[in-house]
């Protein structure tokens, strides 16, 4: 074992985070080697230091702008496509195998039975029982050009989307259905018509405790340019303020960020449910005080002046 793996490694040591194997290994070399063993003194001697050090809490409108950013990085982070998803580092692998003999029979054991299950799934063929389309679903989006209509049929409760693929296209289904439910996502992300991508957040409102769902409706609140998109969005993201803090902060971001005051009105009123959150009344402290918006620092005194004093 070399001296600089050990001075990079010590830090782990400190936390407990290496294996037996190689904390084994670790220990004898600092045995054997003064450098290392005052290397490593030096580090226990800081992490005492920073341990005793009595850290501020950061405050709640802190909080909450660091949840909404952190929300935009990950939601504009650009994903590894192709091969490149599953590349690997092989020496940090090799690694980690030298000291895990475990993790290299758990990795045998999962090539084994991934080799037997591509075997099995490539002797299955396709199901083309009754369905609204040949196209697998998983594709389906793929091969969509845009979202020309949505209708629902008031007496069924059915749901008609006109597509354009290479020619048009359409689809029928409860939305229940799991192709309506990614045409109806598709629309209301993808498509240049802001009518239809309306309809599509009216349509999916009607189920906004689907995980993709609320998902659609946090993306359209949060970057569709049509303010009747955003308000029809955060109406459907409402019933949720209390239960999911995601929701709680893409609507203290359009409070605090949308430029339609429709929509930053509609936003005070969807939060007042929750105004015991501290970084909501922080929110709305300081929209009270010097919001450029006249009509926004009343509302946000307003609701401030329905509020119970906190003590």
């Amino acid at each position: 074992m070399k001296c600089e793996w050990v001075q990079t490694n010590g830090t782990l040591l400190l936390y407990d985070e290496l294996p037996d194997d190689a904390r084994h290994e670790l220990e004898q070399h600092l045995a054997g080697c003064p450098a290392c063993t005052a290397e490593l003194n030096s580090l226990r001697v800081f992490h005492s230091a920073l341990t005793g050090l009595k850290g501020e809490e950061p405050s709640p409108s802190l909080l909450a702008a660091s949840r909404m950013h952190l929300q935009e990085a990950l939601e504009s982070a650009e994903q590894n496509r192709g091969w490149s998803r599953w590349t690997m580092d092989l020496a940090s692998l090799m690694q980690q195998l030298r000291f895990s003999p475990a993790l290299a029979v758990v990795l045998l054991m999962i090539g084994f039975g991934g080799g037997i299950m591509t075997t099995f799934r490539g002797g299955v063929k396709p199901n083309n029982g009754s369905g609204t389309n040949d196209q697998s679903i998983g594709n389906a989006a793929d091969t969509i050009a845009s979202i020309r209509g949505i209708t629902q049929n008031p007496q069924t409760n059915n749901i008609e989307v006109q597509y354009d693929r290479l020619v048009p296209d359409r689809a029928q289904g409860s939305m229940n259905d799991p192709k309506i439910q990614q045409l109806l996502l598709y629309a209301a992300r993808n498509n240049y018509n802001s009518g239809v991508r309306l309809d599509s957040i009216d349509v999916l409102t009607q189920k906004p405790d689907d995980a993709q769902v609320r998902e659609a409706l946090i993306f359209a609140l949060r970057y569709d340019k049509n303010p009747g998109v955003r308000l029809k969005a955060l109406s459907g993201l409402k019933p949720y303020v209390k239960s999911d803090v995601r929701v709680r902060d893409v609507m203290l971001e359009a409070l605090l960020r949308d430029s339609n005051s429709g929509v930053r009105t509609e936003a005070i009123r969807s939060l007042q449910p929750v105004t015991a959150d501290s970084s909501v009344r922080a929110t709305l402290l300081a929209l009270a005080e010097k919001d450029s918006n006249k009509f926004i620092r009343n509302e946000s005194r307003r609701v401030l002046a329905s509020l119970p004093e906190i003590e």
